[in-house]
């Protein structure tokens, strides 16, 4: 009974862990770390199967990591067609129906390889040497012994009812194998794990839509606001330069007046493609259309000279749209002589107020606040609600 206790404990701490966490990466570590600690490994990665390419790819190995194997590899991957025994549990079992078991791999040589088998009670699969994979089955062999580990547990994982991926748990040579209770042990946490999984795609998608402006693609004003506020706030703290470039597309209500909104959309659509290409051009920069014909790019480092450079090209290639009259781009950055930043509404009023001008002067390059011997007398006043303090635009000047 307490063997049972014990396991209902872990399969409810990882269920908790997984749900504690924020982001992908968090979700994947907290589940190979639940489940190594459930199964009593040392060892676990979590992988998932890309069809596209047909091979699993490693998401995160957790625990004692031997040495080459990363926490989040950037690109460790295994052809499918290697393992066998993975289409065998991912297709032919699962497709029999039920969830699919998982199976247990062990380090034992030629020689070992038949005992591990007469040791397995019935039902469970133990892979040896000389199991189902020829010689592939010996890299995998290999592979646990060049690690040292004696054995592993695979558990196939199922999401929206079909193969997902797989859950990776080993122990170290000298360590007890793994038996069938562990196996079936291991089938009912990759479906915690799987829940949790869907969980966070879940979430991943609801943040998307909360930051992304549906049409473009690009950030909403929603994430433009989070980010700016982080910006100030890095500026504040080291002197970072945050640079800010307001944009609004000329033209557009003409084109949706004379030829309709569908095409209206397409020159949104193409404009925010060029907005993202430029914002390329600058380190950890931010494209956003704020709403209507208004676009923004947010640059946190670069000096004001390569924002104003990027910010060129962008109204240069603006210019070249089969629709629309080019677009109006003002320009604030803290690398320039505007005063003391101390709010993201402040550098955004500069921003706008800059774009303004370029706007009503028709100006085909951007202008900037602060040079030109402008004198800057926006003042720098708290918003007067909680409402304000989300609209970055404010009032114009």
């Amino acid at each position: 009974m307490g063997g049972e206790d014990a396991r209902l404990r872990a399969v409810v701490s990882l269920a908790q862990a997984m749900a504690a966490a924020h982001t992908p990466p968090e979700t994947w570590r907290a589940a190979a770390l639940g489940a190594c600690e459930a199964l009593g490994g040392s060892f676990a990665a979590l992988s998932v199967w890309e069809r596209g390419p047909g091979r699993l790819r490693v998401l995160v190995n957790a625990g004692e990591r031997a040495e080459g194997e990363d926490e989040f590899p950037d690109d460790e991957t295994y052809p499918v067609h290697q393992f066998p025994e993975i289409t065998e549990f991912l297709h032919e079992r699962w497709a029999g129906g039920g969830e699919p078991d998982a199976w247990v791999e062990t380090a034992d040589g030629p020689a070992g390889a038949a005992d591990a088998e007469d040791a397995a009670l019935p039902g469970m699969a133990v892979a040896g040497a000389h199991g189902y994979g020829g010689v592939y089955r010996h890299q995998r062999v290999a592979a646990l012994r060049r690690r040292g580990r004696g054995c592993c547990v695979v558990a196939p994982i199922v999401l929206h009812g079909r193969a997902w991926g797989e859950l990776y748990v080993a122990r170290p040579v000298g360590a007890p194998v793994f038996g069938r209770e562990d196996a079936d042990f291991a089938t009912v946490l990759a479906a915690v794990v799987a829940a949790g999984i869907s969980q966070t795609e879940r979430l991943e998608e609801v943040r998307k839509l909360a930051f992304t402006d549906p049409l473009t693609g690009l950030a909403n004003r929603r994430a433009v606001d989070a980010r700016l506020d982080e910006a100030v706030e890095r500026h504040r703290a080291d002197g970072s330069v945050v640079s800010l470039v307001v944009c609004d597309l000329n033209g557009l209500k003409g084109v949706n007046d004379t030829l309709g909104h569908a095409v209206g959309d397409r020159l949104l659509e193409r404009f925010g493609s060029v907005l993202s290409r430029c914002g390329a051009m600058l380190s950890d920069a931010l494209a956003a259309r704020l709403g209507g014909d208004e676009f923004c790019l947010l640059a946190l480092g670069p000096e004001a000279d390569e924002v104003i450079e990027v910010a060129t090209e962008l109204c240069d290639r603006a210019a070249e749209l089969e629709h629309g009259d080019g677009v109006a781009c003002g320009i604030a950055s803290t690398g320039d002589p505007i005063g003391p930043v101390t709010s993201a509404r402040r550098l955004f009023r500069l921003a706008d107020a800059a774009q303004y001008r370029a706007k009503a002067a028709r100006s085909p390059k951007p202008v900037v606040a602060g040079r030109d011997g402008e004198v800057i007398r926006l003042a720098d006043s708290p918003p007067k609600s909680a409402h304000d303090r989300r609209r970055l635009r404010g009032s114009r000047p």
